[in-house]
Parts: C-alpha cells; sequence; structure tokens
C-alpha cells in the first residue's frame, strides 16, 4: 500500500520492507536539504540512489574524463553516445548554473553522507551506456539530430530559468505534465530515458527488499519524475526476465541499414541509367554526386572549424561512404581530426565547463571533433537527398 506524506516523498511496504520514496529536482539547494535530513534522521538502514555503477565511480572518480581517448571513441562506434552525454550534461548545467548549485548535488551528498554514517549504500538505475545505447538505437537519424539540436537550443538560446520554476520540478504534477508532453512528441525517447528506467529501478528496489539480507527501511532517493511511473509499478514490480530484458542492448535497427543499400543501388543504377543515355551524363551523374554530397559533408566539416585535412577527407569520404550504410562520413572525419589534431589536456581538464559555453563548443578539441562528426554527417545526409534530386533531373530532362 502507498500512503502520501508530501509532494514529492510516499511511503512504500514491499516484502516487509519499508521503501520511502523521495523525489528530487537535480538543481535544487532544498532538495539537498531535505536528503541531508532524511539520511542524518537515522531512521534508515539502506540509501538507495538513482545512479548506476558506472556513475557511481565518476563521482568518486572526478578526473575520469582527462583519460578518455577521443580516437578510441570513433573506432568503437561510441561518438554519439557521448555527443548525446555531452549535451544532456551541458543542458542539466545550464539550470544548475542559473540556481548556483552543481547538477546532481543531492545525490552526491546522498553518497558522501552514507559512506559517512556507514549506512548501507545501493545503485539502483540501469548502466547509463545501456540506456543511451538504447536510446540511440531506437530512434531514426533525423530524431537525433531533432533531439540533439533541441537540447542545444535549450542550453544556449532558451528561456531565462526562474528559481521557482526549478523548484516546482520537485512537484509530480507538472512534471507529469512535461513527460506527457515530451512522450507525444517523441514516445521512443520517453520509453527509453523514463519509462523503462523506471521499471529497471523499480525492479532494483524489489530484489533488494527481498533479498536475504534486506534492509529494514530504505529511503531511495530518485528526480522527482521518476516518481510518475515508479508509485505504481511498485505494486507490480517486474519480474527477472523482464529485467534481462531492460539490460539488453539491441542492435541497430535494419530499416536504415537496407534503405542505405537500396540508396546505393539506386545512385549506382543512376548511373547505368546515365551511361546508357551517353558517356558524357554518365560522368556529369557522378561529379554531381561527389561535388554535392562531398561538398556539403566538408562543408559541415568546416562549420565546425574542421583542420584542413579533415575537410579534404569529408569532400572525399561522403560520396563513398552515402553509398556503405554501414560507415559514415562524420566517423571518418572524426577519426582522421582526433589523428591529426589530438585533444589538448587542458580541453578535457575544462570539459565540464567549457559545455555550459556555447562559443566553447568550438574552442575546446573534445567537444569540437565531436561537432565535426555530428556536422560532416549531417552534410553528407543532405548531400545524398539532393544529389540524388538533381540526378534524377538530369536523366528525366
Amino acid at each position: 500500500m502507498i500512503t502520501e506524506n508530501k509532494d514529492i516523498i510516499s511511503t512504500v511496504l514491499l516484502d516487509g520492507v519499508t521503501i520511502t520514496l523521495l523525489g528530487t529536482a537535480h538543481v535544487s539547494k532544498e532538495s539537498v536539504v531535505l536528503v541531508e535530513e532524511k539520511i542524518m534522521s537515522g531512521e534508515f538502514d539502506c540509501v538507495a540512489v538513482e545512479l548506476c555503477p558506472a556513475r557511481y565511480e565518476n563521482l568518486k572518480n572526478r578526473s575520469w574524463w582527462k583519460n578518455l581517448d577521443i580516437y578510441e571513441v570513433f573506432k568503437k562506434k561510441k561518438a554519439s553516445l557521448l555527443l548525446i552525454n555531452l549535451a544532456l550534461s551541458a543542458y542539466q548545467r545550464r539550470l544548475a548554473d542559473k540556481v548556483g548549485i552543481e547538477a546532481g548535488k543531492e545525490m552526491i551528498r546522498a553518497t558522501e553522507l552514507a559512506y559517512e554514517n556507514k549506512i548501507r549504500l545501493e545503485v539502483i538505475d540501469r548502466d547509463i551506456t545501456t540506456t543511451l545505447h538504447r536510446l540511440v538505437t531506437e530512434v531514426s537519424f533525423w530524431q537525433k539530430i531533432k533531439i540533439f539540436s533541441g537540447l542545444v537550443v535549450g542550453i544556449f538560446v532558451g528561456e531565462e530559468v526562474d528559481y521557482r520554476q526549478i523548484e516546482n520540478l520537485k512537484k509530480g504534477d507538472m512534471l507529469h505534465s512535461v513527460i506527457e508532453e515530451f512522450g507525444e512528441s517523441l514516445p521512443q525517447i520517453k520509453r527509453v530515458l523514463i519509462d523503462e528506467r523506471d521499471e529497471f529501478m523499480t525492479g532494483k528496489l524489489s530484489v533488494l527488499a527481498s533479498s536475504e539480507n534486506a534492509p529494514k527501511n530504505i529511503l531511495a532517493i530518485v528526480g522527482a519524475g521518476h516518481l510518475v511511473g515508479m508509485e505504481p509499478a511498485l505494486k507490480n514490480p517486474p519480474d527477472q526476465s523482464r529485467m534481462n530484458e531492460l539490460i539488453i542492448k539491441p542492435p541497430s535497427s535494419r530499416v536504415g541499414y537496407f534503405i542505405g543499400w537500396a540508396i546505393c543501388i539506386f545512385i549506382l543504377g543512376m548511373f547505368y541509367v546515365g551511361y546508357q543515355q551517353s558517356p558524357e551524363l554518365g560522368w556529369k551523374l557522378v561529379v554531381t554526386w561527389v561535388l554535392i554530397n562531398g561538398g556539403l559533408s566538408a562543408f559541415g566539416a568546416a562549420l565546425a572549424l574542421a583542420h584542413p585535412i579533415s575537410i579534404l577527407t569529408a569532400f572525399l569520404a561522403a560520396p563513398l561512404t552515402s553509398l556503405n550504410p554501414t560507415i559514415g562520413a562524420g566517423m571518418v572525419v572524426g577519426l582522421v581530426e582526433s589523428y591529426v589534431r589530438k585533444p589538448k589536456v587542458t580541453d578535457f581538464e575544462r570539459l565540464r565547463d567549457d559545455i555550459a559555453s556555447f562559443s566553447m563548443w568550438w574552442k575546446n578539441g573534445v567537444v569540437r571533433v565531436l561537432l565535426i562528426f555530428f556536422f560532416a554527417n549531417v552534410g553528407s545526409a543532405v548531400g545524398t537527398y539532393i544529389a540524388g534530386a538533381s540526378i534524377i533531373q538530369q536523366i528525366l530532362g
């Protein structure tokens, strides 16, 4: 049975264990104070936090990003994950700067106080790389652009954030309406970022409550937006098979793969048709493809202030990678850029600060190489459609 004590606090009795759900705003001073009061009350023998093991380790080792190998990120095709992660961090950093508190400070304090007072600490969120992987594979290329563009707009040109608005994030009704609006426009994103994690954290709490050495009173500290889904889910927690499903990293959608090869076959077919009409037309179509596709990809790389060698690479690679769905122009250009102009140590040291400043995205070597990856890909994608339309027009005209 669930009883509401406050807007942001609910108490659940599960398998004889009392679980207190505490909803917080990740950029709220009041949330930090409330977390401190609850933990120091002595009522709880376990603190569960909305962190995954990797994020918890990063909290303990705040300089982890200094050891990031950007070249390896591109080789392992994880640039999209890192770019979205940075954009999300920058968006949260903007909110934090407005109210003068570090994003996620209440989680940091919770882990510190649990350690200092020898209270059992549990991390209950799904691994961040799994969540981002599922997000990237669930949405289309154009939806990825929409996510990233929306985050950038929210970071740099959004409306001023009022302190009272931040505090209102702790009120379930307001946040629920925001989540519903988000879900209507991009339901796949809401499902991966919110709904699935609600299930996963509920399942972790259920496993904890039914374990052999289960605590008696758990304080579960989560973002207030998760209360909407976690409260009802605790009445019927997911079983182990469902938990296993939630940690699977699904392969990329084959739809994009087949569309990519269809485009390849279509363009090559157009070259053949044009050449059959006249060798001169055939070569003209090839030149059109190279100039438009390569030119727009190179233009995208130039917009991100890529090295001249990287810009040339974009021009040469895009016409070829657009005919091969297994590799993108951005990945090739990103690899070249990260090799010829490796980010400096100071770029990594300033990464946390620089992502909150629009101009620094182009000056910080780490972020710039990710922007080069992004814009080279977008340029190539746009070039594919424009060049394809031009080729069709030339054949029919």
